[in-house]
């Protein structure tokens, strides 16, 4: 293309600079330069209206013939430009959770076969799956934890979810779907119960440099000033763990330790099947003295590990958690595929609790910023992190926004499983991980016998069946964003150009691509907005285009650019009802 996102936002950035030029504000750092230059362009655009329009101006030109950027490309050449996870919608599942096959209370492989069509039936015609085309497992190696982030075997699959051959049923029913699957790839530690560990404790093993063992106690703090030395009692010694005590550090400044997790991956891609790795973090494989977290040596190593999977498969994907600051998560850019935004969820979260589309839009730019070719995947909230709808204190109408930002948003969006119909969860973690939902029978659908942890008390109004057949659900609009978005490749990798808007609470943004443009538009209030208009003083757009609504309601009337793609207060419906949410399409 073009014209990209990373063009638009270094507009409005020497907009900025114009105006407080000499007055040393270019120090700001480039996340809150962004925020401010947006809330500048939207206070701008409110106090040059003395009017309020309720009506579209009178035409005194034919408007020139409308144009998008560029042709469609070929099929081929979307493929180039294109990796095929950005095209994807992915759903995190924990498989203890999900669904039991055999009612011994533990969700298993063939727990989730069986539920497959749940997520994806394979038939295009449908749109009543929820139409997801990627799935990331949590941890599925033995383990003596419930959570399994404490591996014992990197070669085998916990038997609590069957055999590897159930497994390979799983990736093939997957497959006959479109589903991609990742699973997730502990690098960092082990188990204190792995054969390697239990070697280690010996001096005298091989085993013993693939931890990190001293005689004494350093008494060095961790990176967040927690314990990080445990003593074990087998031989008096100190070994290293970040996490815990039961998950010791693997060392990788032996040679030895990253040759065999090179080998680990490629068994998964090679010899299992798997299509790649969500990488568990990441951040700690190395350190450096003092620094713990984020050392150039762990970065180098993400790295050479790139090269490697992908001489093994050029088509695997792989997603770093990298939980910290955008500036530090953008240097793992060239060590994985993509990287989970956890800035911009909770900038995204925390925007719609308080009604503030300006940050929600100041971080889509400023992520974009440090991800210009879409090298990042988003999501709401995950295994570690309060389900949104306790954040939202349960209150649908949020919960929907939400789910409507991110997946009408730039980047590869992942969705927590239960998070479609409003699971809640609080920590601990145990009660984030709670089963599936499934209907509001007894043991909530989920199995026969006795559930390795009890249900949510509101399985009985909050459960799949419930809400299937309901098109007010949650569920149902959840089905609607994600079809939505396979269907129009504006919503997956067009450029995220922000209107600017006469109404404070509408969240304004113009997707475009190479093949269509479309306006993704949301009242993120509880009161009605009025006599609304959008103006952009830049775009890859001009002429006039008839609008073809794909979500909500109302009359919108022909939208038109200006040959250099400005758009000059387009007057939208006279009432935007509140929490109503809006795809328009747009027609040449």
């Amino acid at each position: 293309m073009v014209f990209t996102t990373a063009k638009y936002a270094l507009f409005y950035l020497d907009s900025f600079h114009n105006v407080v030029k000499g007055e040393g504000l270019m120090k700001i750092h480039m996340k809150k330069f962004l925020t401010v230059t947006l809330l500048l362009g939207f206070l701008m655009g409110c106090s040059s209206r003395t009017e309020t329009l309720t009506q579209a101006p009178e035409e005194t030109d034919t408007p020139p013939t409308a144009t998008l950027p560029a042709p469609s490309p070929t099929p081929e050449e979307t493929a180039a430009e294109n990796p095929w996870w950005q095209e994807r919608v992915f759903y995190e599942i924990f498989v203890r959770s999900f669904y039991d096959s055999d009612g011994n209370g533990i969700g298993d492989f063939r727990g989730i076969i069986e539920k497959l069509d749940y997520l994806n039936d394979g038939d295009l015609s449908t749109n009543d799956d929820l139409g997801i085309t990627g799935i990331w497992l949590m941890p599925i190696n033995p383990s003596p934890s419930y959570h399994g982030y404490d591996v014992t075997d990197y070669y085998a699959v916990n038997p609590d979810y069957g055999t590897m051959e159930d497994f390979k049923a799983l990736l093939a029913a997957a497959e006959e779907r479109g589903i991609a699957i990742i699973m997730d790839l502990v690098l960092n530690h082990t188990s204190t119960e792995h054969p390697w560990f239990r070697a280690s404790i010996d001096p005298n093993s091989e085993y013993h440099d693939w931890y990190v063992w001293s005689e004494t106690d350093p008494q060095t703090p961790g990176p967040w000033f927690q314990d990080v030395w445990h003593r074990n009692a087998g031989n008096g010694m100190y070994y290293y763990g970040v996490f815990w005590g039961g998950m010791p550090d693997l060392n990788y400044d032996n040679p030895d330790v990253s040759a065999e997790m090179m080998n680990v991956s490629k068994f998964w891609l090679e010899e299992v099947g798997v299509d790649g790795f969500r990488v568990d973090a990441a951040r700690y494989l190395f350190a450096d003295g003092q620094v713990q977290q984020d050392t150039a040596e762990t970065i180098q190593w993400f790295e050479d590990w790139r090269e490697f999977y992908k001489a093994i498969d050029p088509e695997a994907f792989t997603v770093g958690e990298v939980w910290t600051d955008l500036q530090v998560t953008a240097r793992y850019g060239d060590g994985m595929d993509t990287l989970f935004m956890f800035d911009l969820a909770e900038d995204i979260k925390n925007s719609l609790y308080s009604a503030n589309p300006d940050r929600i839009m100041a971080s889509y730019l400023s992520t974009l910023e440090y991800f210009p070719t879409l090298n990042f995947s988003t999501f709401l909230s995950n295994h570690d992190q309060q389900r949104v709808m306790s954040l939202l204190n349960e209150n649908q109408d949020k919960a929907k926004l939400t789910a409507f930002v991110y997946l009408s948003g730039p980047g590869t969006p992942f969705i927590y499983y239960g998070e479609e119909i409003g699971m809640t969860g609080n920590k601990p973690d145990e009660l984030l991980r709670t089963p599936m939902q499934w209907t509001g029978e007894v043991k909530t659908g989920f199995t026969t016998g006795v559930s390795w942890q009890p249900a949510n008390a509101n399985f009985k109004s909050i459960n799949v069946a419930a809400q299937d057949e309901d098109k007010l659900s949650l569920l149902n609009h959840y089905r609607s964003l994600v079809h939505l978005r396979n269907e129009h490749t504006a919503l997956q990798t067009g450029d995220y150009l922000p209107f600017s808007t006469s109404c404070r609470l509408l969240y304004p943004i113009l997707r475009v691509d190479g093949e269509e443009a479309i306006i993704v538009l949301a009242n993120l209030g509880r009161q009605a907005q009025e006599n609304c208009t959008l103006s952009m003083e830049e775009s890859p757009l001009s002429g006039e285009y008839e609008i073809e609504l794909q979500m909500g309601s109302g009359e919108f009337g022909s939208i038109v650019f200006d040959e250099n793609g400005a758009l000059d207060e387009y007057v939208l419906p006279e009432v935007i009802e509140p929490w109503s949410q809006f795809i328009l399409k747009l027609q040449p």
